[in-house]
Order: C-alpha cells, then sequence, then structure tokens
C-alpha cells in the first residue's frame, strides 16, 4: 500500500502532466505562431500567484473514432479564479496544444461549472477563446456543449461582465458564445471568428479569401462590429482587459469602483470656449472635448474602428466611472446612420444594466438620407436608440455643443427621453432641421424671404427657444462643461426611477 509521501508525489507527478497541456513540442509550435499557451495569458491577466484552478484531472470520456487511445490533460481548457487588482474574476482558456483546444462535452462542463459560479459569486468572467472547434469525435456532445454555454452566456447577461478574448481560431458555432457577451477582444494576425471558414465558402459560392481577410481582427472591428477591440498582440490584449474591468463594477448590483484621479472637479477649460468653428457647417474633433471634460484627458473608447461618426468610450468624472455616447463631426458631419445606432444603442444598454451613467455629447444634424440606409432600416435600427436611452434608468447628462435636428435630437437623449439634466453651449442649435432649410420652407414665395429667414437663423440657431420652453435646464459657457457635468452627477447619485413591471419589453431588433 502506498504512503502518504507516494502518494503526494504521484498527485504532483499528475499536475505536472496537466501543466505542460500538449507537451513541450506543441507548447513551442504556439510560441512560433506569436501566440502565448493558455496558462500564459491567464498569467497575464490576472493579479500575480492568485490563480486557483479548477478541474484540472478531468478527463474526456469519448470511445469514438479511437478517442479512448488519445489523452487530453485538462480536457484542453483552463478554468478557475483569481483577481484583477484584487477582485475576483472567473476564467477560462481554451489550450490549443491539447486536441487543437476542440470543444468536448468535458471541456464544455468545464466553462459551464466557471460560468455558473461567476454568476452565483456576482463576478466577471472572462473567455480565452483559441480552439479548432467542435470535437467532432463527440457529435451531438459537442454540440450540446455549446448550447449549455450559449444558456448561461444569456443567463449572466446584464448580471456579471462577460469578456470575450479571442487569441487564435474561433470558427462554427463556437463564435456565437463571444457574440453573447459584452465585449470581445481580437489579436492581430492571430486570430479569427467566423461561421464558415475561407474553403467552404469557396465550395459553395467560389468567393477566394483568406481567413484574415474574412474574419481577422480588423474585418470585426471596422467592418462587421462584430469585435470591440482590436490590439498588438497576446499581451497587450491581457492588459487592456485589466485596463476595462477598472471601469466597471463587478455585478449588476454593484457599484464601479471610484478612483482618486488627481484631477480637480472645479477645473475649467478655456480652450473650449474657441474649439468650435464659427462656421456651422464645419467640422471639429468630439474627442477634443472629451479629453477636456473627464479626468486626466484619459478615456477608453469602446468599437473604435467602427463606425466612427459616433463615439462610445469609458471615462471618468471626479473618480467615477461613466460611458459617454458622443457624435464626432469629423466623420459623415455626425450625421447617425444604421451601424452608429447599433453600436450606440448596446453601449448605452450595457451600461445601464451595470449602473453606469450617461454622458451624451452632442452634435447631430440628422439621420444620414439614402436608399441604402432606408432599405437597410434605418428606421428600425434609430428606434433601437430610442428605445435603449428611454429603458435605461442610471442618471442621464446630455451636453449639446452644436446642432441638434429633428429625430436626431431625440436620439441623443433628449429631456423627452428621460435625459435628468440637459446642458447647452451657447452654440447649441435645437430644432426641427436646419434653421436654413426650416425658413425657406416658412418663406416659401415671399417678397421678404431672405430677410425673414436671416432673422429666423438669428432666432432658431440658437439654445434659446428649448430653453424657454423647459428642454434645456442650463445654457453653460463651454469652458464650465467639466464641473457642470460633475455637480450633475453628484446630484444625480441618488437617482431612482421604476419602469412599468413587465417580463421585458420588445426592442426592435
Amino acid at each position: 500500500m502506498a504512503t502518504i509521501q507516494e502518494k503526494i508525489a504521484d498527485l504532483k507527478k499528475r499536475q505536472e502532466k496537466v501543466l505542460l497541456g500538449g507537451g513541450q513540442k506543441r507548447i513551442d509550435k504556439q510560441h512560433e505562431s506569436g501566440k502565448l499557451t493558455a496558462r500564459e495569458r491567464i498569467e497575464k491577466l490576472l493579479d500575480q500567484g492568485t490563480f486557483v484552478e479548477l478541474d484540472q484531472f478531468v478527463a474526456h470520456r469519448c470511445t469514438n473514432f479511437g478517442m479512448e487511445k488519445v489523452e487530453s490533460p485538462g480536457e484542453g481548457v483552463v478554468t478557475g479564479y483569481g483577481t484583477v487588482d484584487g477582485r475576483l474574476v472567473y476564467v477560462f482558456a481554451q489550450d490549443f496544444t491539447v486536441i487543437g483546444g476542440s470543444l468536448g462535452e468535458m471541456h464544455a462542463n468545464k466553462i459551464v461549472k466557471v460560468q455558473k459560479l461567476a454568476l452565483k459569486m456576482g463576478a466577471p468572467l472572462i473567455g480565452i477563446n483559441d480552439s479548432g472547434g467542435a470535437r467532432i469525435q463527440e457529435a451531438v456532445d459537442a454540440l450540446s456543449g455549446y448550447g449549455k454555454i450559449f444558456y448561461e452566456n444569456t443567463l449572466a447577461s446584464g448580471v456579471i461582465p462577460q469578456i470575450s478574448v479571442i487569441m487564435g481560431p474561433c470558427a462554427g458555432g463556437a463564435v456565437y458564445s463571444p457574440a453573447l457577451t459584452d465585449f470581445i477582444y481580437m489579436v492581430q494576425n492571430t486570430s479569427q471568428m467566423f461561421i464558415t471558414g475561407p474553403a467552404v465558402i469557396k465550395s459553395v459560392t467560389a468567393e477566394e479569401v483568406t481567413a484574415e481577410q474574412l474574419g481577422g481582427a480588423m474585418t470585426h472591428n471596422s467592418t462587421s462590429g462584430v469585435a470591440h477591440f482590436a490590439t498588438a498582440n497576446d499581451d497587450e490584449c491581457m492588459q487592456q482587459v485589466r485596463y476595462l474591468l477598472g471601469f466597471l463594477p463587478s455585478n449588476n448590483l454593484d457599484d464601479a469602483p471610484i478612483v482618486d484621479t488627481g484631477d480637480d472637479a472645479n477645473r475649467m477649460d478655456d480652450g473650449l470656449n474657441t474649439l468650435l468653428p464659427d462656421n456651422p457647417n464645419q467640422p471639429y474633433n468630439m474627442k477634443d472635448v472629451i479629453k477636456s471634460v473627464v479626468d486626466n484627458g484619459e478615456f477608453y473608447e469602446v468599437h473604435a474602428h467602427y463606425a466612427q461618426n459616433i463615439i462610445t468610450c469609458f471615462a471618468r468624472f471626479d473618480g467615477q466611472p461613466v460611458g459617454i455616447i458622443a457624435n464626432q463631426p469629423n466623420v459623415m458631419a455626425g450625421c447617425l446612420d444604421i451601424n452608429a445606432s447599433d453600436k450606440s444603442s448596446r453601449f448605452i444598454r450595457f451600461c445601464d444594466a451595470f449602473n453606469l451613467p450617461l454622458v451624451n455629447l452632442v452634435d447631430v444634424p440628422g439621420f444620414l438620407p439614402g436608399t441604402d440606409q432606408e432599405y437597410g432600416g434605418i428606421i428600425r435600427h434609430g428606434a433601437k436608440m430610442l428605445y435603449a436611452y428611454s429603458e435605461a434608468t442610471v442618471p442621464k447628462i446630455t451636453v449639446i455643443t452644436r446642432k441638434a435636428y429633428g429625430g436626431s435630437y431625440l436620439a441623443m437623449c433628449s429631456q423627452d427621453l428621460g435625459a435628468d439634466q440637459v446642458l447647452a453651449w451657447p452654440s447649441a442649435e435645437i430644432a426641427v432641421m436646419g434653421p436654413a432649410g426650416a425658413a425657406n420652407i416658412i418663406f416659401r414665395g415671399d417678397e421678404d424671404a431672405a430677410a425673414k429667414t436671416a432673422k429666423y437663423v438669428e432666432d432658431f440657431a440658437t439654445p434659446y427657444k428649448a430653453a424657454e420652453r423647459g428642454f434645456v435646464d442650463q445654457v453653460i459657457e463651454p469652458k464650465e462643461t467639466r464641473p457642470r457635468i460633475i455637480t450633475a452627477l453628484n446630484m444625480l447619485a441618488s437617482k431612482r426611477e421604476q419602469r412599468p413591471a413587465k417580463k421585458h419589453g420588445n426592442i426592435p431588433l
């Protein structure tokens, strides 16, 4: 009978085998392809020495197609928990060195276990994907595994932050778990996502496309909008995930961490008073406004490469994390289109789910005209913004810097959609449409049309008609924007707002 020391030695031997994954040869191959291993990624993500691994010795039980002879240390996925900046998080990382990180029944069970634990404990879940897809030998058991993961993703949505990190191939059904989570990171040149790969596409449609063109990081960050962040390598990616978590609460009942940023809450910036061009049709960079008003000019942009006519980002005001939605006059004059509507609506709903106040910076001339937009359903997509803002119960502060016309004025969170405070710069123009165009309709055929149009523009290309009706709470000097937002956030800290009881609404998807 083995002694306790022999049993301990046996444990260590088994652990060493698991820690080696698919073996040194495959680890070296992973490194040669510019990728870290699953365990190295977890070490980069978590605070040093905090990772606690679960289910080290789980093994598959497949006996089809010779699988009974195939060993899979750790079953191709490393799971467990640890801390990021001292806060509990759960993590799983697929191990490409073990049967290509393919997903079978027990591989999926390991992931589902940490999903359930994260939901029970109210802690963020980070999933690191690097897998050849479903383990075909396990057939329906593998498909069932994906289904269970999707189900848990959906249950956890809006309760805990879920972050997906694509660090290798992610194909077929595997792509839908990341798509159900809050944010997707991709690594340039080493990660791809697609439903059907280049070979299948070629055989079905005769299109020739590379894996990188079809589903690479920049394809999904700039063209499809599936991914939110693109990073240069695995190292940078893990650092950015850590950075993002710093803006977020652990769950929907917690507040996001307040940080002493050292930036004066009463700081003003005279530069804002001269930032806007005198010509209302001349563009400027809204990111200059954001940098000026947020703590230390620091913000973390989400979807930076997609629908650039609108900006979505996290930032802090006097240490408090917020979500910012801002029109970008530098791109398409800041018009709202289908993609901008989708991008901002999802961001609004994320912030609302996790108690992050919304700060809206508005300079929007309208929804983008054209048959492409109308045929593509701009009505339905634009309605998502109206729905998302109206549904949101977090503090909502709107700052109108220049144009706010028609339906797009409403869609950027007007008072009627629940804005708690509406601030306007003296340069704000709040109207049904551009004042010159409106005057042309009102005074058409009038002998004094030119004079009356000039007078109309003078009266209506201002924030004061809206302020007279109470739709603008304060008209402020641009330089005062930061302290006024912070005062409003402090005032709104105790906001409580209920919506009618219902199972759920029916957002116009």
